[in-house]
């Protein structure tokens, strides 16, 4: 009962994760644990099999985690964090190559990522939070509440070219000044300084759904109104890059579960943002509260090319939306 291994393994019988070809690792999980926390570790298995795209069970013994150590991009340690941490730290060396480690505990009460928090743990943590777990994360920038740029290029469907920048870009993020992800588009040479965070599409072609609604519209009215939209088109959720909105409706609790229901980034784009790209059909919340209608701006300002494919369109008056690529 050493290991439960479901994928494809390398001589020594370990996982190995593979780089795509940007250079990224595929998200592959290790729970390691206790035997007598088996349960639970095969509970958290179930939880979270279609998040990743593997998980492996592995039994604790002293040397597992310098075993595994970089066949897993997360390791999920079903233990007391001083374990983790006396087992770990002679086996860090760089944080972007490091494996990011979770550690909670039987009960799963906590949820606490130890290392590589931007880079997995966080999410890690906080999809343990769905059975129950707190996740306690300190990264200054999800502590503040804040989005950092590791959170915007997963949710944008990108990563980061230059790492040693974030440590700027992260301090802007706090200071609330670094303001909307700038899209540039080649062929074409820039300079940037050391304080400029580069990020690199992961595909290169996609579509962005802009959105706004009314407050408390339900997750099935989210769904349904990006299918009905994306029908009047020639994409479909499979070519969805992310969803955009106005910062706003960053928090209405149906398009979140909409959006991580499908897998898919939620952006929110502040109101100068979106007066700066404001979409070509009349808004009333423009009258009403000086905001420029959401689903159009949020789709132009968002998509790679800036073109709205698709204008806003009313789903139950209660969800609207448009495409843009």
């Amino acid at each position: 009962m050493s290991t439960d291994n479901d994928s494809d393994t390398d001589s020594s019988g370990g996982h190995c994760a593979t780089p795509d070809s940007d250079g990224e690792v595929a998200e592959d999980i290790a729970i390691i644990a206790f035997e007598r926390k088996w349960d639970t570790a095969e509970d958290i298995k179930a939880e979270l099999a279609d998040r990743y795209e593997s998980i492996d069970l592995i039994e604790y013994h002293g040397e597992v985690f310098a075993e595994y150590w970089g066949e897993y991009d997360c390791f999920i340690g079903l233990m007391a964090s001083g374990i983790v941490m006396r087992k770990t730290a002679h086996l860090l060396d760089d944080k972007w190559d490091d494996p990011a480690v979770v550690v909670t505990d039987e009960q799963l009460t906590w949820a606490i990522p130890i290392t590589g928090g931007h880079h997995g743990a966080n999410q890690v943590a906080q999809d343990l939070a769905t059975m129950g777990a707190i996740p306690a994360m300190t990264t200054a920038s999800e502590a503040a509440g804040k989005q950092g740029v590791e959170a915007r290029a997963k949710a944008m469907d990108l990563h980061v070219v230059n790492g040693d920048s974030t440590v700027a870009t992260n301090l802007a993020v706090l200071d609330e000044e670094l303001g909307p992800v700038a899209r540039l588009d080649g062929p074409k040479a820039v300079v940037v300084g050391d304080d400029v965070t580069v990020l690199k599409r992961n595909e290169d072609d996609g579509v962005v759904i802009g959105c706004g609604s009314v407050s408390g519209a339900k997750k099935e009215q989210f769904l349904e109104a990006w299918e009905h939209a994306l029908e009047q088109t020639d994409y479909t959720m499979d070519d969805v890059e992310f969803v955009a909105t106005g910062s706003r409706k960053a928090d209405e609790e149906g398009m979140l579960e909409a959006a991580d229901e499908l897998g898919l980034g939620l952006i929110s784009l502040e109101k100068e943002t979106l007066e700066d790209h404001e979409g070509p059909t009349p808004s009333k919340s423009k009258e009403l509260i000086g905001w420029p209608g959401v689903s159009e701006s949020s789709a132009i300002a968002a998509s790679a090319n800036q073109e709205l494919i698709l204008e806003k369109i009313s789903y139950e008056d209660a969800v609207t939306v448009a495409i843009g690529r």
